[in-house]
């Protein structure tokens, strides 16, 4: 694997790797024939489908035991159901939106959410793509913990066994790549449904009933409230580097307000479902959740059905994550196949599945969770805020991606948000790892998502959209002359 600086360009990548970046491409649903696209454009020829094919293809994979287990934290934390919800839903919401905006970039430039990056942060873009590299690793670990349980103790093997079949399963549909996954979650939208609906009226049948009382009062119930928040919001937000790496085939002319909300739609409902059902059942939903699911219906054949739920969720999920880990790492200039870079995120997740199965998983969960997204709110303002500086100076003529791709940004403005963004986080932070001064006299309340966006916004915004000269050109221009 040969690394090289001039591939972070965005015109002499494809040019310069070639073999890596193109390749053959999906022609039409049901298309299972490997992907090699890498981070090279869609061709507006090249594009088919529509959108309402995102609301499946984020909501099915959605729908794993780890959300379960995140909704237990609220309860866990001293919140009444109620409140727990409250906080869940505002947090989703939260999350989804701009991942749900993002997504809309796809159809218009054909390109992916990290090769896209590479127009505001320019040869920075090594470090969020690094970044986006490394959380799709962890959340192969965060999903495939619960996957790899359920099928060990669906096929009575040990959990070592279990877990790397799952990765193994994953990491092929990666390699498949954009139509596979696209056809996979549609199928898995209908029967992970119908299992989760049957695993709430289980819930209900045995007399499980939701928390009317906690443990939280006062101060230390606000702050319970904005962690369960800054939680529910982390796993939303937590899909925006990976945005529009599922819409880059569809048609230009594709509505971008449909595209938005049938994205919003599938994140909000399937995270606030799965996230509800484990705030309902915390009592039974411990972090062994593969065998509270067992237990729960009892075993036998139903017992058996709902753990195979909870492995092909599994399998939906890190699927998109291997698959937007393998764009990522051409991003940062490995001129590694796509679908070998997709193999390689699964191969890389295995270790670190094992080691969060090894001890304490409840608190080993909850900091890799929060750690592997607090890079992402400062890399949402970057890129939006460039977006919106492009836009402004096209005066709303069709956006052209070759021509903004020969006006990439100096790499420092973006970085240096980019960095600050996560140096004011750090005094908000809340983990069992580490609890920021600030994050201790808020009694638990984790603000550091919010603190991130608003630092990266007011320190590259007034960079980026301030008139200078001929504004867009006076910039592109400066870009040119480094």
């Amino acid at each position: 694997m040969s690394m090289s600086h001039a591939s972070t360009d965005p015109r002499a990548a494809e040019r310069q790797g070639a073999g890596a970046f193109d390749g053959r491409m999906p022609t039409a649903p049901g298309d299972w024939r490997p992907e090699a696209r890498g981070i090279a454009p869609v061709p507006e020829d090249h594009r088919y489908g529509g959108a309402g094919r995102l609301f499946t293809v984020w909501f099915a994979p959605n729908l794993t035991m780890s959300g379960v287990f995140t909704g237990t934290v609220g309860i866990a934390l001293g919140l009444d159901f109620a409140t727990a919800l409250a906080a869940v839903v505002l947090g989703t919401v939260l999350g989804a939106v701009p991942t749900a905006y993002l997504g809309t970039w796809g159809s218009r430039t054909g390109a992916g959410q990290l090769p896209l990056a590479r127009l505001a942060f320019g040869r920075a873009v090594v470090v969020p793509g690094a970044l986006q590299w490394l959380s799709s690793i962890a959340w192969d670990a965060l999903i495939g913990l619960f996957g790899g349980d359920a099928l060990a103790r669906l096929c009575g093997w040990p959990f070592w066994l279990g877990a790397l079949v799952m990765m193994a399963a994953q990491g092929a549909f990666g390699a498949l790549g954009y139509e596979a996954i696209h056809r996979l979650q549609k199928w898995m939208t209908a029967v992970l449904a119908v299992a989760f609906c049957a695993l709430a009226l289980r819930l209900a049948h045995a007399g499980v009933t939701p928390a009317g009382h906690g443990g939280a009062h006062g101060a230390d119930r606000v702050g319970a409230f904005a962690l369960t928040t800054t939680i529910a919001l982390s796993l939303a937000v937590s899909w925006a580097p990976y945005a529009s790496d599922f819409s880059r085939y569809l048609p230009r002319a594709t509505s971008p307000a449909r595209m938005f909300w049938c994205t919003l739609a599938g994140v909000v409902v399937s995270f606030t479902a799965v996230q509800a059902l484990g705030l309902w059942g915390a009592s039974v939903f411990t972090d062994q959740t593969a065998q509270g699911v067992d237990t729960l219906l009892g075993g036998g054949v139903i017992g058996s059905l709902g753990l195979l739920a909870v492995a092909l969720a599994a399998l939906c999920s890190n699927a998109m994550n291997d698959y937007s880990g393998s764009l990522a790492l051409q991003v940062i200039g490995a001129r590694l196949p796509r679908p070998l870079a997709a193999a390689l995120a699964a191969l890389l997740g295995y270790p670190l599945v094992l080691w969060m199965h090894a001890a304490d998983t409840a608190a080993r969960f909850q900091n890799v969770l929060l750690f592997v997204g607090y890079w992402i709110p400062g890399f949402v303002a970057v890129v939006i805020v460039d977006w919106l500086a492009r836009a402004r100076a096209r005066g709303g003529a069709r956006l052209d991606l070759a021509e903004e791709q020969t006006r990439q940004q100096p790499l420092l403005p973006a970085l240096l948000a980019f960095l600050a963004a996560f140096a004011a986080t750090v005094p908000f932070m809340n983990t069992s790892l580490f609890v920021g001064p600030v994050a201790e006299a808020l009694h638990g309340a984790d603000l550091g998502y919010y603190v991130a966006f608003v630092t990266a916004l007011a320190v590259y915004a007034p960079i980026r959209l301030r008139k200078r000269g001929s504004g867009e050109k006076a910039l592109g221009g400066a870009a040119a002359d480094r």
